[in-house]
């Protein structure tokens, strides 16, 4: 006993002062850290310590990736060095004591030299905003270091923890299949008709000679080498080998991290402090730290200790130790399925299915097995299986150890277990599964991939031998109380019976009363979470029967229509083709106009070497701001308390509205305050500021105010709002032909309604501003992350009290944008500029993922009420909608959005009589903005809504529903635009061709013939869509473009970059005109001080203006060297440019470009509201899971009009990337309020956007060829909106999937389906035995966790 007092006092005490030294090494350098901080993540070490920007920030949670690190550790019980990715966002420093750390920027450089990881995602087009790209560059580089030739399905796994939010993910699988088994070359053994790299559906569709689908040359590859790889550190290799392993200590002035060296040691350190956390990946504490203010004191590491990382083979199962990693308990239990008999492996083969959708690779490489047991979850994915297998469970202190069953007593309440505070979990045994045993696991998400249950079972039953009688049964379940529990009623009503129909009836009775929920249960969906329950249980069931049949014993036969219900999802590898028109031969080498140059940042963005707003290096005396906000949607502002904020470390000072020195007012109509100071009117609403030496502090001091409030009566809803008739004052009508008439003369009249849900921007790069103040004259220069500078310029100059021209805003790249930055980041740019000029020192603040989401708003959710009449035929005569938009707390551009959404109200379907008429709902939610559609996506899913519904009750194809009213050329619109040079004939005949839409329809009609619980759905969507600002003021652009004397040219426009190309394409425009190659012009950034009062990057038109205005530049720069052309035709550029400027010609240019005879009045419905329309046409199929709403998205072909593509591969890029963002606020993105207003989905945790995995497993995108036009630039076409509606071609295959449905189930006829489609939608539409009995609480009986806003 001396002994061990000995050691707690040497190594362990708490009352030693000192930290130990925390060795580790970074992109191969040693770093030495005698002051180890605790609560400090490698994350913010690489980028403010370190000077390593690549690595990027872009939720703190661990859910996108953009943080992705390699780590590489000797293992010394192994004598294995290992590779993996890891979330350095969550990764604690003090957990990296000898470790070997690789970013981005040490696998390399555009410099030195690129890494074939980082050069094929760029040469592939897989790289847009960048953002996202070097930790996808790093989830790929971790992958081949442990596997040099993967396969596909390994590239797929490693990106389940890497989001993207531009590309669409295809050209970055594309990119990296090169790396795979599958994607080489096959030296033309592979296939008959050639080329194994040629994709065969491309080449069966392609008859025209003059299309091409390939967009980059796998030639022009590095190839791979592995002896090349940076080699793991000699000297690290020697102190792993040769370092006795011993405890260490590191401490801050909160908390201190204690990482025992031994078993012993750790007991005795847990006896001592039984409240510390242990840590072993850190993946729930840290978020818990960073999200829910927690403090722990003391945590405990046990990373080091052998017995925790044991795995054991045993009699009875395979014991693993605590701290052994998912990835780790995979591996071990892969092993075991392919060595031992298939009757022992059921458990295991369950572990493994719901390890497959565990978060991401990224959290299943640190996250410990214990960790995941003891942390608690009600929803966890693996304690239901871990509870219906009876594992045993051993818990020790420091007195001895003792076994649990994982059972229905383990869990004692929310979040807590038996365990007593001083002992610690050392191992958990997984048991062999026995001869009679059948054993089956489920989950059930809003997405796929890298998600938390709504539902997770885990079934179990024994049967009596050779017989079908139940001798044991277990039915553990996830996500239907406050812990995870066993169905025990239910389990013992099935003793003794034999497995079939009348058990089935019973044991979905008797769950559907044991497993009851509260109406108002956090999470919601109570319905559908109680009809999963009895659907898993029935999937269960059919699963067992068919193998009980196979086992040769008498029981009900499985009819063939109900076997889909008892297959596991397998992913399969997307295939796509991409075609598009080939540049003429005649066309000149260096005129790079049409073909599908690479992004010109890509190389840089994929090496972590392109410079983002918060990746500006600090500023000599720079300090950190973060928003004080309002935790009330609807009060009155009664007291600020800050003194609490003033006495913590760090603290400078406070921002409130008194420190205002100019305006107080802000937003596009100053109908909103820069700080409030009296009246909230939404939660998120910025009180005030407080600044401080770092983002730790600030974001400490802010927490730390305290504001007290008088609450008042918040409008939430577009239903409350038309309740309490809050609306702003413009209501606009758009009318045109004799409604009366057209009702009068239509054989059906059909009436609906719809909800279209809201989407959050989620660009991967957050808003961030800095601000530096220069001295003198009151002068500011802003680095912002905005779509609209000269707005961001004119707002804080107002804010100031200072003319626009002291304020330089300069911008350049953002990390996506999508409307989200067009008007909203003057939230934070106006903050930040009025501390800066406070305290006449640079200040800087990126929002954190959840403060950008409460805050900033998103795309409108809209009501829909509509009444159209049609005749026999389906004909449309008649159309009377009315629109109400969420538009939240101030007017922002709500109306222009909903002007936009009566211009696509009719989509682009010719209606002779049409009345729309739109609100603008005034409500206590944060502002809603712009987002990529700008209302004509909500304008033109209501129109698809009612043209669905008419085709249902005529019982009419759909399709031919659709093309008998699509509009022709010479059509009329609503607004009286005469439609010419009109495509949409030509997209829709190509779409049917491409697609094989009637083969398909059959085959689709064929498998649901046969499959009762799986169905197929088929639908083809036309989109029109109008091309122009529709503020007739914004349609201008202005461009700078000086030549040098070594003829190098820098050019400068209005437009911003955010991944869309602009600046790419603005170059190649530049080059026609001038006739020089791009690698001579140069943009640098975007600036207020080079071309003043540009519009906004957005409305799809930025080519379209700036091209013009580069254009117009160029011209007159090649007016000015013509005289030297011509007196010299054989001379170079330079030469030409040299004798201009000793002639002095003036070698710089301001081009500018408006919109000709534009303009629209409501008042007259007279004049052309858009320059042009872009057309496209998407035919989509999908297969729907109806016993748990999932569905597989199968097939997507597009055909999109973008005139004369000035670079195929941007704009195929756009097409895809917008597609899938739509794919994302039709079938996905649900944004939960709480009914009093607070935003519940903050984060990619709980807020779910497309993922690797969501892609169409088959997707052709075909740019329409011989489709110029005379208005825009160089005969192009507008691509950023345009397809983002033809996503909903998937919407309305799940919709003609759960008609399919109903049908069986003995239900026709149109049917309400609001948008999003959500599985927990889908599942209720589905109507059938089991959802009948969990009927749903009566509306208004309760309050819900969540609200349709």
């Amino acid at each position: 006993m001396r002994e061990l007092d000995k050691n707690m006092r040497d190594c362990t005490t708490c009352a030693r002062s000192s930290s130990d030294d925390l060795v580790f090494f970074v992109n191969g350098k040693k770093i030495v850290e005698t002051n180890a901080d605790p609560e400090m993540t490698l994350l913010t070490y690489l980028r403010r310590k370190l000077g390593l920007p690549g690595t990027k920030l872009g939720c703190a949670e661990g859910g996108c990736g953009a943080c992705t690190v390699m780590l590489s550790k000797y293992q010394a019980h192994t004598q294995n060095l290992t590779h993996y990715a890891v979330n350095a966002c969550l990764a604690p420093i003090c957990s990296l004591h000898l470790v070997a750390v690789t970013t981005v920027e040490g696998i390399g450089s555009v410099a030195r030299q690129l890494h074939p990881v980082q050069e094929r995602i760029a040469k592939a087009h897989g790289s847009q905003c960048g953002f996202c790209t070097p930790g996808i560059v790093m989830s790929m580089y971790a992958l081949l270091r442990n596997n040099p030739t993967p396969k596909m399905a390994d590239v797929e796994e490693a990106f389940q923890g890497n989001l993207c939010r531009c590309t669409g993910y295809r050209p970055i699988l594309e990119a990296y299949k090169t790396f795979t088994v599958e994607g080489g070359c096959c030296g033309g053994k592979g296939r008959d008709n050639g080329c194994c790299m040629k994709n065969s559906k491309a080449e069966e569709n392609e008859a025209d000679v003059d299309m091409a689908s390939k967009l980059f040359n796998t030639a022009d590859f590095a190839p791979l080498d592995p002896t090349q790889e940076v080699i793991f550190p000699p000297e690290l290799m020697t102190l792993s080998k040769s370092e006795k392993t011993c405890s260490l200590q590191f401490r801050n002035d909160r908390a201190v991290w204690l990482q025992p060296a031994t078993l012993d040691k750790f007991l005795n350190l847990k006896w001592k402090h039984p409240d510390a956390r242990v840590v072993v990946g850190n993946t729930e504490v840290g978020i818990e730290v960073k999200f829910k203010n927690m403090l722990y004191p003391v945590i405990l590491a046990p990373a080091f200790i052998p017995e925790l990382h044991k795995v054991i083979y045993t009699d009875e199962g395979i014991v693993f130790g605590a701290a052994c990693t998912l990835t780790q308990v995979g591996e071990v239990l892969k092993e075991a399925v392919k060595e031992l008999p298939s009757y022992q492996t059921q458990v295991f083969l369950a572990v493994l299915e719901q390890l497959r959708w565990f978060a991401g690779q990224q959290i299943r490489n640190v996250a410990a097995v214990g960790g995941n047991i003891m942390t608690a979850s009600p929803i966890s994915d693996l304690n239901p299986v871990f509870m219906a297998a009876s594992c045993k469970l051993t818990l020790m202190d420091k007195d001895g150890s003792r076994v649990v069953q994982m059972d229905d007593g383990f869990f004692v309440g929310y979040r807590r277990t038996v365990l007593r505070p001083q002992e610690i979990l050392l191992s958990i045994e997984i048991p062999y599964s026995r001869k009679n045993q059948f054993f089956s696991a489920f989950k059930q998400s809003p997405r796929r991939e890298d998600d938390i249950s709504i539902v997770t079972t885990a079934m179990s039953v024994t049967f009596t031998p050779g017989t079908c009688v139940v001798e044991d049964v277990r039915l553990s379940y996830g996500g239907m109380a406050a812990t995870t529990v066993l169905a025990k009623k239910t389990a013992n009503k099935l003793l003794g019976r034999c497995w079939g129909e009348a058990l089935l009836e019973e044991a979905c009775s008797s769950l559907a009363e044991e497993l009851t929920l509260d109406p108002s249960a956090p999470g919601g969906m109570v319905t559908y979470r109680r009809t999963l329950s009895l659907s898993l249980f029935y999937k269960f069931y059919l699963t067992v029967l068919q193998k009980l049949r196979e086992q040769g014993l008498n029981v009900e036969e499985v009819r063939s229509d109900l076997l889909s219900a008892t297959e596991i999802y397998h992913q399969e590898t997307p295939s796509s083709v991409q075609i598009y028109q080939e540049v003429p031969q005649a066309q000149n080498q260096d005129d790079v106009l049409g073909h599908p140059l690479m992004h010109l940042s890509a190389l840089k963005q994929a090496t972590g070497e392109a410079v983002y707003c918060d990746d500006i290096p600090l500023f000599e005396n720079e300090v950190y701001l973060a928003l004080v906000t309002s935790s009330k949607a609807h009060a009155r502002i009664l007291s600020v308390d800050s003194s609490a904020a003033e006495c913590s470390p760090g603290f400078i000072c406070c921002v409130f509205a008194r420190d205002i020195p100019g305006s107080n007012k802000s937003g596009l109509w100053h109908d909103e305050s820069v700080l409030t100071d009296d009246l909230v009117t939404c939660v998120g609403h910025v009180i005030g500021a407080v600044v401080a030496d770092t983002q730790v502090h600030a974001q400490r001091a802010a927490k730390a105010v305290k504001i007290q409030y008088e609450e008042l009566q918040p409008i939430i809803t577009i239903q409350e709002a038309i309740a309490a008739q809050s609306f702003y004052k413009t209501i606009r009508t758009l009318q045109k032909g004799d409604l009366e008439a057209g009702f009068k003369q239509a054989d059906h009249i059909l009436e609906g309604e719809t909800h279209i849900g809201g989407q959050e921007h989620f660009y991967l790069e957050t808003n961030v501003t800095v601000a530096v103040p220069r001295g003198e004259d009151d002068e500011m220069e802003l680095f912002s992350s905005t779509q609209n500078p000269s707005e961001t310029q004119s707002l804080v100059a107002l804010a100031l009290g200072i003319p626009s021209n002291r304020v330089v805003v300069r911008v350049k790249r953002m990390g996506g944008g999508f409307g989200g930055k067009e008007s909203r980041t003057t939230i934070l740019s106006t903050v930040v500029s009025v501390a800066a000029h406070k305290l006449r020192r640079p200040v800087r603040c990126m929002l954190d993922r959840d403060e950008d989401m409460l805050i900033t708003g998103g795309r409108h959710p809209f009501y829909g009420k509509y009444k159209v009449g049609f005749l026999k035929s389906g004909k449309l005569l008649a159309l009377d909608v009315s629109m109400y938009s969420n538009a939240g707390n101030s007017l922002d551009l709500s109306q222009a959005i909903m002007e936009r959404a009566l211009f696509h109200m009719e989509n682009a379907y010719s209606i002779p009589n049409v009345r729309g008429r739109g609100f603008l709902c005034r409500t206590n939610l944060p502002s809603n903005t712009a987002f990529r559609g700008f209302g004509g996506p909500q304008g033109m899913m209501i129109a698809e809504t009612w043209m669905n519904d008419v085709a249902q009750s005529l019982g009419r194809p759909a399709d031919e529903v659709r093309q008998m009213n699509l509009y022709k050329e010479g059509d009329v619109t609503p607004y009286n635009q005469v439609l010419d040079q009109s495509t949409l004939d030509r997209c829709w005949d190509e779409c049917m061709f491409r697609s094989r839409y009637q083969q398909q329809r059959a085959a689709v009609e064929l498998y649901n013939k046969e499959n009762r619980w799986t169905k197929r759905g088929l639908a083809i969507i036309p989109t029109k869509f109008g091309i122009s600002f529709t503020a007739v003021f914004l349609n201008q652009a202005g461009a700078l473009v000086h030549i040098y004397t070594d003829g190098s040219v820098l050019l400068t426009h209005g437009g911003t970059e955010m991944g869309q190309g602009l600046h790419t394409k603005m170059i190649q425009v530049a080059s026609r005109v001038l006739g020089v190659p791009c690698s001579k012009i140069h943009i640098s950034e975007t600036s207020t001080q080079t071309v003043p009062n540009t519009s906004p990057t957005a409305a799809s038109a930025s080519s379209d203006l700036n091209g013009a205005a580069v254009r117009n530049a160029c011209q007159l720069l090649n007016e000015r060297l013509e005289p030297y052309k011509s007196k010299n035709p054989k001379g170079s550029w330079e030469e030409w440019v040299k004798a201009a400027y000793f002639d002095r010609v003036n070698l710089s240019a301001n081009g500018f470009y408006k919109t000709p005879n534009i303009g629209y009045s409501f008042e007259t419905n007279s004049g052309r509201a858009f320059n042009y329309f872009s057309y496209g046409v998407a035919c989509s199929e999908v297969e729907v899971d109806c016993l748990t709403g999932a569905h597989k998205n199968l097939s997507t072909t597009i055909v999109m009009d973008v005139g004369v593509s000035l670079n195929p591969a941007i704009d195929i890029g756009q097409v895809e990337g917008a597609f899938m963002q739509g794919l994302g606020m039709f079938t996905l993105e649900e944004l939960h309020y709480s009914p009093q207003g607070v935003l519940l989905t903050r984060g990619p945790g709980s807020y779910k956007i497309p993922a690797f995995g969501d892609i169409p497993t088959e997707l052709t995108v075909s740019l329409l060829r011989d489709a110029p036009h005379d208005k825009a630039i160089f005969a192009s076409k507008a691509v950023g909106e345009p397809p983002l509606f033809l996503a909903s071609s998937v919407f309305f295959a799940i919709k003609d999937a759960i008609s399919a449905a109903r049908t069986e189930s003995g239900i026709t006829g149109p049917f309400r389906l609001d948008s999003p489609a959500s599985a927990e939608r889908i599942r209720n539409a589905c109507n059938d035995r089991f959802t009948k009995l969990c009927p749903p609480a009566e509306p208004g009986t309760f309050q819900p966790w969540s609200v349709q806003v």
